[in-house]
């Protein structure tokens, strides 16, 4: 089961993200019907640790497997879902992860029954790209060498 419910004011949500760099490109994912790119993946189960949750999200979106090298960010986003205008207030932990395969190009993997498109954005392309999260944006250029904590308010 999943961390993530509906409350009054809007949905919990506890995930995990990959943030896998190479040659100064960033690998991203986005759903078929959704306007926008993010991170690989997901949300965390009970009773699974962050690390356990963020190999098997990134071993099941993408079908390769994966080293965690170090948490980057525990992140305290409140925003509005751009789709389905539901209100979230989620805890993201962002790991630096490396996968275990010597090169990969943009690729297409079915989950669940939707073509997802992994593609490797150069960290330039991110300004232009309608992409979440919005910090990365920036701060893919130094990653810090520590767990820095975060909070992402999304403007009104």
């Amino acid at each position: 089961m999943d961390l993530s419910f509906k409350t009054v004011g809007g949905r919990f949500n506890y995930r995990v993200a990959a943030v896998i760099c190479r040659d100064g490109r960033l690998l991203t994912i986005q759903e078929p019907n959704s306007p926008y790119s993010y991170l690989p993946g997901g949300r965390v189960a009970i009773k699974e640790t962050a690390e356990e949750a963020i190999l098997r999200e990134v071993f099941e979106e993408t079908g390769l497997q994966a080293e965690l090298i170090r948490p980057l960010w525990l992140n305290q986003a409140f925003f509005t879902e751009d789709q389905t205008k539901e209100s979230f207030h989620e805890i993201c932990l962002y790991f630096l992860v490396e996968l275990l395969v010597a090169d990969t190009e943009d690729f297409l993997v079915m989950e669940h029954g939707r073509v997802n498109q992994f593609k490797w954005l150069a960290f330039e392309e991110l300004q232009e790209t309608y992409f979440y999260p919005e910090f990365l944006k920036n701060e893919i250029f130094q990653l810090p060498n520590h767990l820095t904590l975060r909070v992402e308010r999304e403007k009104d």
